[in-house]
């Protein structure tokens, strides 16, 4: 079975070789996208094209090699016949790399019951937010941080303001509106451009969280997840993760898990 694709050729093994001098393995030096397979790459939902783009954007700004593209969608095509989720990753010289796993076995249940999270020293913030990086240490710490205190997700802030999950997007419903927080200081999330024109929200600074009737989050591979409980220091908020606006996102997502390639 393969295990990964690396440079145009699939592999077997479970190891990379790469040189002591790679940047990739030094510094970080990758940029990355990860994303769920519908059906195809070509899928509305798997949004293979806005996922091209991005690693295109970063390698641009950054004066990196291009990849070849071709050989991109090849290991994606290879790897998708075995993986839900797929995670690629391009060196600054245009390696290619595609791994691959399947979807969280307590998925549906953080889809449906919801999940608790904590609020993370706000030095564990991104690393070039806009970007999508291989230096994701900060990130990790911030969600192993956050299992520590027994919650599945972390919220990154700065200056008292809630950022994004170390993972994903965040989502708030108050005032009759759906509120996410703004660009400037992170990650632009592909499943956050597909929502914004179906859910037209306002993009606000993150500052007066206890006015939320509910909030979630989203990404590429977990779709929405609501957040009932978010642990910060010694103040605990608690949210409803029942709340029926959520159904409004699911129903969107059903209706394009359904549309016609």
């Amino acid at each position: 079975m393969v295990k990964y694709w690396y440079n145009g050729n699939a592999i077997e093994s479970d190891q990379i070789q790469l040189s002591i001098t790679d940047p990739g393995l030094i510094y970080g030096a990758t940029t990355f996208t990860t994303l769920r397979v519908y059906e195809s790459l070509d899928h509305v939902l798997t949004q293979w094209n806005e996922h091209c783009a991005r690693l295109r954007n970063t390698i641009g700004i950054f004066h990196w090699q291009a990849p070849n593209w071709e050989n991109i969608r090849s290991g994606a095509e290879w790897m998708a016949m075995n993986y839900p989720v797929l995670r690629i990753v391009v060196f600054p010289d245009g390696r290619e790399w595609i791994t691959g796993r399947a979807l969280p076995i307590d998925l549906e249940q953080r889809q449906q019951k919801g999940i608790t999270a904590w609020i993370a020293d706000s030095e564990l913030c991104r690393s070039l937010p806009q970007h999508k990086t291989g230096n994701y240490l900060a990130t990790w710490l911030a969600l192993q941080a956050a299992q520590r205190h027994n919650a599945q997700e972390a919220i990154l802030v700065q200056g008292g303001n809630w950022l994004e999950t170390s993972t994903g997007t965040l989502w708030g419903w108050k005032d009759n509106r759906w509120w996410t927080p703004p660009l400037n200081r992170i990650l632009p999330g592909i499943l956050r451009s597909l929502l914004i024109p179906e859910l037209d929200p306002i993009e606000a600074t993150w500052n007066s969280v206890e006015s939320f009737e509910a909030i979630a989050y989203t990404n590429c591979v977990m779709e929405l997840i609501p957040i009932h409980t978010v642990i910060h220091d010694d103040r605990i908020y608690h949210y409803d993760s029942t709340h029926p606006e959520f159904q409004t996102i699911r129903n969107y997502f059903e209706k394009l898990r359904f549309q016609s390639i």
